[in-house]
């Protein structure tokens, strides 16, 4: 909601009273919300056994939420609000809470949290803050950092509404540019255990034979040349768990700063009936050279094994990544996203990412990898959905994987031992490189309903080899032993990469986490897949003009070349001494509600190597908070420069540099000569503007 105005000809009229519980305000975005009819959730006052919980006479219990504090019970359709009433009505209670599901994300179940996030605009001063949040009896927590302004609030148990009610209301005030409640969604692994398929490391080099076509490896052994990885290079990967008692993971400094969420401690340990994703991921990125089993990307590097809550609300998020930035990660690789089809990221989650990216390596960023995802369907896009099993999805359905299209993020695509798309890679622009792993079909986990549901079938048989990597000791894991021949997914590609990026820093620890990336994309081998789709019938094998493809970024890896290329840079970078200025003065108008947006440009004859970079925007539009603005480098790399964080604002006349928007820095050492363009996009219906002018400044 842009506006408070009630009249029947505003541009932005509020959510009618009725739908207040059922939007839900995050990134910038509304998404609509259903209630669950046969669950909810509650807050005890004290600590229950889950033996007490089973007796309890209003529900049936199935499990805690630990990380919220809240208890999940079952009830009969037609029993869900006198259940509620019962609970609500016990002294033992100290909330009880519908749960809710996103509007077409089958499986995907929502629950309430008691914070809202809070950014208020920049002349709304401490007094103002205090009187606004008490009326809704909002305790302040703590404040966001990285964003100006931002606080997060408890909820206390004054407050007569959820904090979804709340949070809609805030949005509506002229003092908050945005408003969002916490919430946690479960966890989705990216990947699916599959038959054996092969028994020897054939991603990191072969020689040909079976299923091999050339050079579908990542050429490691060149890399191995020059570096093995060092032990101050810490690759941190973020999973369910670790056995952390496996020979590919002892040795003096191997293990750094370990840390389980989920317990709690420091100890991040698979339980009994845990199949540990974490193992076989942390396996393929660094397991140590030792003469016993495998080998990793970068044997050499040491590992921070992170245990997640397993739920994506925003205190885990945060807890994932200041750990990582604290305890000096250097990559944090993460083979994980949201159980939704539809998922954009909050204002707390984007700033987490944005400032491990950033701020973490003492100032030089950490490199933040994620796993695309195993659905084959866009990270970011709309398809049209036929034959679902029980009709799950049908007609447009829009896609949205938050984590992987954060400007700040390289998002990892699978490729097959044939050098072709991995049936199940998830694809589009925001895909950064690929890297070998198995093929499979695609498929979702939707872990609340506890079933696997198949996505329309593929006719076609699908080759390729699996991935070995390391497995839970003994008869637990994937496999019977202690390694496993069928693990596979965008979840084995993306520690692949992370091994490669432990290798380039190893080779030159003085990079940033831009440069690691443009190093790891202008390194890559163009494999192309001409072939159609087996699922979709999509033909997006090849690469565009800018060289990059929907389906493998900028290409597959080549470890030798981006070792090589990082050794090459450690020479330092000059001081800056010549200003490159170029403007456009035209005036454009920014279509409304069209992801296509508008791009304004700014040629540069010149070829030299960037040093520094600022960009100055001159904009009028009704809402600001409705626009992302991007700049476009020549070679396509695209910056985030302002988010939906603008809100009523009409008026944005400024520079972006460096100090303010470090994900500038991504440009860092490239060429200055081309076609530059400011890219502009408007989100939401009913409020218009224009791009008056814009001027670049690069420094050489």
């Amino acid at each position: 909601m842009n506006d408070t105005d009630n009249s029947a000809n505003s541009p932005n009229p509020v959510i009618p009273a009725s739908n207040l519980g059922l939007v839900l305000q995050r990134g910038g975005e509304e998404l609509i919300l259903e209630k669950a009819v046969d669950r909810f959730t509650v807050r005890l006052v004290g600590d229950r056994s889950p033996q007490e919980l089973s007796g309890i006479s209003w529900g049936t219990w199935q499990r805690s939420i630990p990380q919220a504090r809240l208890e999940l019970f079952i009830v009969a359709a037609n029993q869900l609000e006198t259940a509620m009433s019962q609970a609500r009505a016990d002294n033992n209670v100290a909330f009880a809470s519908h749960i809710y599901k996103l509007k077409d994300n089958p499986g995907t179940y929502v629950y309430l949290n008691d914070q809202i996030t809070i950014q208020f605009a920049s002349d709304i001063d401490n007094p103002r803050i205090n009187a606004l949040t008490t009326t809704f009896n909002l305790v302040q927590d703590k404040p966001v950092l990285g964003l100006p302004n931002t606080f997060v609030f408890a909820v206390s148990k004054q407050a007569t509404e959820n904090p979804i009610k709340i949070a809609n209301q805030l949005q509506l005030r002229q003092e908050v540019l945005a408003a969002e409640p916490n919430i946690l969604v479960r966890q989705e692994t990216h990947y699916k255990p599959r038959d054996p398929l092969y028994a020897q490391q054939w991603y990191l080099n072969h020689n040909g034979g079976n299923q091999l076509a050339v050079g579908s490896h990542i050429s490691i052994e060149k890399a191995w040349d020059i570096t093995r990885g060092v032990r101050s290079v810490v690759v941190a990967v973020v999973d369910d768990s670790f056995d952390l008692n496996h020979p590919d993971f002892q040795g003096s400094g191997k293990i750094v700063a370990p840390r389980d969420l989920k317990e709690n401690d420091f100890l991040p340990l698979p339980n009994e009936e845990e199949t540990s994703h974490g193992t076989a991921c942390a396996g393929i990125a660094v397991a140590e050279e030792n003469g016993k089993g495998i080998v990793g990307v970068a044997p050499g590097c040491a590992l921070m094994p992170i245990r997640t809550t397993g739920f994506l609300d925003d205190e885990s998020i945060e807890d994932i990544f200041n750990w990582a930035i604290d305890k000096g990660a250097s990559v944090i690789s993460c083979s994980w996203g949201a159980s939704a089809v539809y998922f954009p990221l909050s204002l707390r989650q984007r700033a987490a990412i944005t400032r491990a990216a950033t701020k973490g390596r003492k100032g030089k960023g950490c490199v933040v990898l994620f796993a695309a995802g195993n659905a084959n369907r866009p990270i970011d896009g709309t398809i049209n959905e036929r034959n679902w099993p029980k009709n799950l999805l049908s007609g447009n359905t829009d896609w949205l994987s938050g984590f992987t299209v954060h400007a700040d993020v390289m998002a990892i695509a699978a490729s097959t031992s044939l050098n072709k798309k991995s049936a199940y890679s998830n694809w589009g622009n925001n895909i950064a490189v690929c890297a070998p792993s198995n093929n499979a079909p695609p498929g979702m986990w939707f872990q609340e309903t506890g079933f696997m549901e198949t996505q329309p079938a593929i006719a076609t048989s699908l080759s390729g080899l699996g991935m070995l990597t390391s497995d839970q000791l003994g008869v637990a894991g994937y496999d019977q032993g202690d390694f496993t021949r069928n693990f596979g997914g965008t979840s084995a590609a993306t520690p692949v990469v992370a091994g490669v990026a432990g290798l380039i820093l190893s080779a030159n620890p003085d990079l940033t986490a831009q440069q690691v990336r443009r190093i790891l994309q202008e390194t890559t081998d163009k494999i192309v897949d001409t072939d159609p789709d087996p699922q979709l019938g999509f033909r997006k094998g090849t690469y565009d003009s800018n060289g990059h493809s929907q389906w493998f970024g900028y290409g597959k890896v080549n470890a030798a070349k981006a070792v090589q290329l990082a050794q090459q840079m450690r020479t330092g970078i000059s001081t800056p001494s010549k200003q490159i200025q170029g403007r456009n003065n035209s005036p454009l108008g920014i279509p409304d509600n069209n992801r296509q947006g508008i791009k304004s440009a700014i040629a540069i004859s010149e070829a030299s190597i960037i040093q520094d970079i600022q960009v100055t925007v001159n904009i009028t539009h009704d809402f600001l908070g409705d626009l992302e603005i991007y700049l476009i480098a020549p070679n396509n790399q695209q910056v985030l420069l302002q988010n939906r964080t603008l809100g009523r604002r009409t008026t944005l006349q400024t520079t972006y540099t460096m100090r303010s928007q470090p994900t500038l820095k991504q440009l860092l050492s490239s060429s200055t000569k081309g076609r530059w363009q400011l890219w502009l996009v408007d989100y939401v219906p009913q409020d218009v503007g224009q791009l008056n002018s814009w001027e670049l400044s690069l420094s050489v």
